[in-house]
């Protein structure tokens, strides 16, 4: 296990940064600079110690490329570093080969049908992986003075189960004792906000980390600068100022804009791409919805009530005369308010519609998503489909909480006579008396 925290890199870490490298073929994006560069290097290289991290922010802000690149500073000495999975048994591979430890030994229990290690479960084997881990930690620290670092990357990619919850549970249950000892400090990586909620319950030496887009000031400047140098280019501000007002300050984007040829070709593409997921995984289908596609429209119809919030929203603060360009957001328990379901929103979040950040504020998953929202709300007929969507599901939840009652057998003077009582027998405040009647004509 000593091999795997050698300065060097695992083949998982080397696949890592070699992603790094073919992203970056053109330029290497730290002609964007970015304020939690110097944190995470801190961390990573152990100056930092007697707290465990996440790294929380919307996907393509650039949370893995601060790590790695913290990770290449020091060529991988002391870290180790693991993508998480929900599978208990790829996740225990997959930490095994980053602490080069593997989950069995030698036995004889199989020639009396004792069961041996590997019929353990997954958790007991990572709680024994982690022990070996202990002790190499000691043993650093007493000769360098600084903790190992174990990165978990991808934590949202855990089950937000019962059995998710028992493994990161006993994730943090470590990471809380190794940084009071400053034995080891763990850093997850996370996409997701709900990851955030259950590490808090009982976090006490936990740190979060928001990775957030660019400020609008430094992304202009910042690919002002880069297409002077790389195109030799000057390139208007009133150019720069519609680039930012299709993509915002998301890292992904801008480096893809800046690296184009036509900026604002690029940039339209990138929200045609975005509108077209916001339709294909959220439109609403309404008057004619057919009955089993009733728990997926509550999710898109809350979809768009978020999109129609955020966007009046947004029309009040841009009356702001300091407005940045900055999203429009909503309190946690107000959009939950909204969409009645707490479900609903950790649902958009999965599918990249919303975001939910540390501070518990929802917006809009980037700029060009608000763009997205924008578009398709304010398309002819929109608000008249949306209502009879809502129609729709007020029928379909109407007629499952409808019973049909069928009686038989009720010919000449045969009835049923039904009484409505509590459950201890009182209260008898309705009889329903069902009398059948002759189906032949009466004489005369």
């Amino acid at each position: 296990m000593e091999n795997a925290f050698a300065p060097g890199f695992s083949s998982l870490e080397r696949a890592a940064l070699g992603r790094q490298a073919a992203d970056s073929a053109v330029e290497d994006d730290d002609w964007i600079p970015r304020t939690e560069q110097a944190t995470i290097n801190g961390i990573i290289d152990g100056t930092i110690q007697g707290h465990y991290y996440l790294v929380t922010g919307e996907k393509g802000t650039g949370k893995t490329s601060m790590i790695l690149k913290a990770m290449s500073r020091i060529s991988g000495d002391g870290i180790a570093m693991l993508e998480a999975h929900g599978d208990f048994e790829i996740f225990r591979i997959r930490l095994g080969k980053a602490l080069d430890y593997e989950f069995h030994e030698d036995y004889i229990g199989g020639l009396f049908s004792f069961k041996g290690p590997r019929d353990t479960t997954p958790l007991l084997d990572i709680e024994r992986a982690f022990n070996q881990m202990e002790k190499i930690a000691l043993k650093r620290q007493q000769e360098v003075g600084k903790p190992l670092v174990l990165i978990i990357n991808g934590t949202h990619f855990l089950r937000d189960d019962d059995d998710g919850n028992h493994l990161l549970e006993l994730l943090q249950q470590r990471a809380e004792l190794w940084a009071t000892s400053k034995l080891v400090t763990i850093v997850f990586n996370s996409d997701e906000h709900w990851t955030t909620e259950r590490l808090l319950r009982q976090a006490t030496r936990l740190q979060v980390i928001s990775v957030r887009d660019i400020e609008k000031k430094t992304a202009i400047e910042s690919v002002k600068n880069f297409r002077a140098k790389a195109f030799h280019e000057d390139v208007s501000t009133q150019i720069l100022e519609q680039v930012y007002s299709k993509i915002g300050g998301r890292l992904r984007f801008l480096s893809h804009v800046a690296k184009s040829p036509d900026m604002l070709k690029t940039c339209d593409s990138i929200c045609q791409k975005e509108r077209q997921w916001l339709l294909d995984q959220c439109w609403i289908l309404g008057k004619e919805m057919d009955p089993g596609a009733e728990n997926h429209q509550d999710i898109c119809a809350s979809a768009m009530i978020m999109a129609k919030a955020l966007i009046a929203k947004e029309k009040a603060i841009m009356e702001d005369k300091d407005y940045d360009g900055r999203l429009p957001q909503l309190p946690l328990h107000e959009a939950r308010e909204l969409v009645t379901n707490a479900e609903f929103l950790k649902a958009l979040d999965h599918i990249n519609i919303v975001t939910i950040d540390s501070h518990s504020m929802v917006q809009a998953d980037s700029v060009a998503m608000q763009n997205a929202f924008r578009t398709v709300c304010s398309q002819p007929g929109f608000d008249e489909h949306l209502q009879e969507t809502f129609d729709r599901l007020d029928e379909l939840e109407s007629l499952a909480r409808t019973r049909e009652l069928t009686v038989k057998d009720l010919w000449g003077n045969k009835g049923f006579r039904a009484v409505v009582e509590s459950k201890k027998g009182e209260n008898k405040d309705m009889v329903v008396s069902i009398q059948g009647f002759s189906s032949e004509p009466e004489d005369g």
